[in-house]
């Protein structure tokens, strides 16, 4: 069990049991101190999945309605993230929201005023910012001098989401992973179609984005239909490479800078020593720890509608 002396008797609601929300039932059923006391799900096999200390309804707004709810996590098409969130902020339940936060600004926004109005807790849960991986990244990015170029490549085969397009599915994490790293929004954004391809669950794509922060770009590559999943996240600095490869054990490499390297060492660099926890474990974790502070947090869902905002202009240019 991974515990928390910050978190005791937390009762968390999570909306929506497919495949992401049973990863939620499982990293809360190995929390200390946190417990899911309701779902809303009309999957049929919840009860088992849930456990006999849950409470199903098919209705979220039943579950909303009860008051007995310290949070909840929405695990929906992000088509209903937002109605969802301003239903939860409204009788003041703390959420954690699966990204994109909404595929529409204006929601996005919405969602944003609404959450610092009330002085609410709304976390969007960009999963790789929640990695061991990437909190050694942005501390160790300190000690290499300026940020050069960003490098890219992420994506999976299938399954095609027809409800959520390539760009928004896999183009969020990159996007958020960009801005924090930078601290700002880049100063322009681009996107073009490299390949489509028919599959079975619907039109697959592959697509270049291209984001320019003044003087440091992120060039990425995202796709549906790639031969095996990746997730790599190149930073060159002045002083050296952080690499980012979730596919793999070693999760984070520093390479150091081309006329600094050893002439008889390989180029895979060395590995970065990494905190302990699995970045859902350390998201839900985070979550249950601001509930328990009681202290309004925004900042989540602030970057939450930067990557919308960011999103939406690349999206203008896939035609």
């Amino acid at each position: 069990m991974t515990g928390n002396h910050l978190v005791e008797n937390i009762r968390l609601g999570l909306i929506g049991a497919g495949p992401w929300g049973r990863n939620y039932i499982n990293t809360i059923r190995a929390l200390d101190g946190v417990a899911l006391t309701r779902l809303a799900s009309r999957n049929p096999e919840s009860a088992a999945l849930a456990g006999p200390d849950c409470e199903i309804t098919a209705d979220w707004r039943e579950m909303l309605a009860a008051g007995d709810l310290d949070g909840v996590i929405i695990a929906t098409p992000p088509a209903l993230h937002a109605e969802m969130t301003l239903a939860a902020i409204d009788r003041g339940v703390a959420v954690l929201v699966e990204k994109p936060i909404t595929l529409n600004l204006g929601d996005a926004e919405t969602i944003l005023e609404r959450a610092q109005s009330r002085g609410a807790i709304v976390r969007v849960d960009h999963i790789h910012l929640y990695s061991a991986a990437w909190e050694a990244l942005k501390r160790d990015a300190a000690g290499l001098g300026p940020l050069r170029a960003i490098i890219a490549e992420a994506g999976t085969k299938g399954p095609v989401h027809s409800q959520t397009p390539v760009l928004w599915n896999w183009g969020s994490h990159d996007v958020a992973m960009c801005i924090d790293l930078l601290g700002r929004l880049p100063e322009k954004a681009t996107a073009r179609r490299l390949e489509a391809r028919e599959t079975e669950e619907s039109k697959g794509e592959t697509l270049a984005l291209s984001l320019n922060f003044g003087g440091v770009t992120a060039s990425i590559t995202i796709s549906d239909v790639l031969a095996e999943k990746k997730r790599l996240f190149t930073a060159s600095f002045e002083e050296g490479e952080l690499v980012y490869d979730d596919m793999k054990d070693v999760k984070l490499r520093r390479r150091d800078a081309p006329w600094q390297a050893d002439p008889v060492s390989d180029d895979g660099g060395y590995s970065v020593p990494l905190a302990a926890g699995r970045p859902l474990d350390r998201a839900v974790l985070g979550f249950a720890v601001a509930i328990s502070q009681g202290v309004p947090d925004s900042e989540d869902v602030s970057l939450g509608t930067d990557v919308v905002r960011v999103l939406s202009r690349m999206e203008s240019y896939i035609t």
